[in-house]
Parts: structure tokens; sequence; C-alpha cells
């Protein structure tokens, strides 16, 4: 039986995740993910790329979104009032170019003492419009570019296998910052040909698949870099025909509803992948790889 192992939502743009029993699905992903976004105070994004301590900084989502718990190594826990709307500033993700909420000096403060620059949080307006590109557009809020990641477990346990031979260490999932994971698919990276799934009561369409970074080089538990696991080894065999590392599958909402680890998984007309799509076996340095999704 194939079925939901994990659910996560990133309350945070690049900050840790929170694991839940059962979330809310919306248009635009798992309720309270990537709902703020920390950038430059001209609107750039800080990412876990250049600022890997963003790993290890811990939000929590309280009363029901009213409040925004902080917590990182080196600095005093600080607990904010959300400001659901004030304040606009110019927020930027990749080409996406609009506006979000400044959440107040306080948790500016913070946030340029944890990352060492100038930096500020912002919350997404009640203005708020972003339309997502790929096979089925949709919408999300600050994430890098879909509503939902998808990966599975079985796509996990091949790449630790392949860097096992390798002599590597595996690595857990945390790496990927998946917002759903299956479990029960036999064959590796099913999710690539996937086209619409349905669990609980949501339904998912495919957009593309995700081009990784070097975020998964990053300890999710200590925010340290830890390379070159897991890239060197996905992109001896998981290479696009631009040279992107590929895992997991980037999706846009069709249906929001309710969502809950173990329910049921059914996969709604699925659709081989062009020969062309994945590359194999090609050759590879982990430095080649180009900049792409972190999440």
């Amino acid at each position: 039986m194939t079925t939901v192992s994990q659910l996560t939502y990133y309350p945070i743009k690049g900050c840790a995740g929170t694991s839940v029993a059962d979330a809310e699905v919306t248009p635009a992903g798992l309720a309270h993910d990537r709902c703020f976004v920390i950038t430059s105070p001209d609107g750039e994004f800080r990412s876990q790329r250049r600022f890997p301590v963003l790993a290890a900084v811990r939000p929590r989502v309280l009363d029901g979104g009213r409040r925004l718990a902080l917590s990182a190594p080196g600095v005093e826990d600080l607990v904010i009032e959300v400001r659901p709307d004030g304040r606009r500033q110019p927020a930027s993700v990749f080409t996406w170019h609009g506006e979000g909420v400044h959440q107040g000096a306080d948790a500016a403060e913070w946030f340029s003492a944890v990352l060492g620059v100038p930096s500020v949080l912002l919350g997404v307006s009640p203005a708020h419009e972003r339309v997502t590109s790929g096979e089925i557009p949709g919408t999300t809020t600050f994430a890098d570019g879909h509503a939902v990641l998808v990966a599975s477990e079985s796509s996990l346990d091949c790449l630790n296998e392949r860097i096992a031979a390798r002599g590597g260490e595996p690595v857990p999932m945390d790496r990927f910052r998946p917002n759903v994971v299956v479990r029960g698919w036999v064959t590796p990276y099913t999710e690539d040909s996937v086209r619409r799934l349905r669990a609980g009561g949501v339904e998912l369409g495919y957009a593309k698949l995700c081009v990784r970074c070097a975020v998964p080089m990053v300890d999710q538990a200590t925010g340290e870099r830890r390379g070159p696991e897991p890239i060197r080894t996905l992109a001896t065999y998981r290479r696009d025909v631009e040279g992107g590392v590929l895992f997991g599958m980037k999706a846009a909402v069709l249906q929001p509803g309710q969502l809950a680890v173990g329910d049921a998984v059914m996969v709604h007309s699925p659709d081989e992948l062009s020969p062309s799509t994945v590359a194999a076996e090609p050759p590879f340095t982990a430095t080649e790889s180009r900049p792409a999704e972190s999440g």
C-alpha cells in the first residue's frame, strides 16, 4: 500500500521545518509553508546557499499563526506577534519580484545577529499574487517556485545505496526539504512520472522535476556544510539534459483539503517521461551543479 509517510511545512524560507501528523493544504501549499522570508534590506532573499546556519533556525507557529517563536544557537529565543498587514517592503525569490509585510525591528535585529548581515523578516501580504511555472501552473508563497515538493522513500533508499557503494555516509530525507514523502512506491523515482496524485482530500498535479543546488549538502540539524554528498552521487545518474541534478517532484495544488500521514496515495494519469528528460550516467564534478531550488 502506498501512503503518505511524512508531512513537513517550513514557516520561514530556508529555515528548519515542522513535521506534523496532518495538515491543511491550501492552493499555495501546506498551511504556514514559506509564509515568511528573510531578505536583505533591499529585498533579496537569504538562503542556505550563502547562509547554511539558517537550517539551525527553528521557527514555531503559535496560536494558529498569530505569533511566531524563533530559536537558534548562540542567541536568545524570540517570540513575535505576526503582522498580517502593515508596512510593505520589496521581496524577491529568483525571478519573482513582489513585496512582503515587514515583521518589525525585533525580528530584523534577531536575524541580523544570527546571519551577521543586515536582514529583515517579511510575511506574505494580503495582496500576494504569484503564478508558478511548469506543466501544471499554480501558486505559492515564498517557496522557490512551486507549492509542494514530493519525494519518495524508495528514491532516497536508492540514492543512499549508491552513496554507500562509493564509501560515503547515507543522508536523511530532510536534506531535500520535501513537504510530502511517499512510502510504498517500489520503483525509485516513481514521482518523476506521476502527473496527478490524490491523498486524503488533496489532489496534486505535476509541475516539474526539482533541480537541486548545494543546499542538500547542508546538515539540516546543525546548519553546517557537509558536502559533497548527496549531490556528488546524484550527479552520476540523475542529471537532466541541461546539467541539473534532480531529486523530487514539484507540484501544484489542484484540490485543496486535508492531508494526513497514513493517507493512501492514489496515482491518476501517470505519464512516462521522455527518454531525453534525464541523462544517463554523465560525467560530473560537484562544482558543476548550476544554481537551482533550495526551499
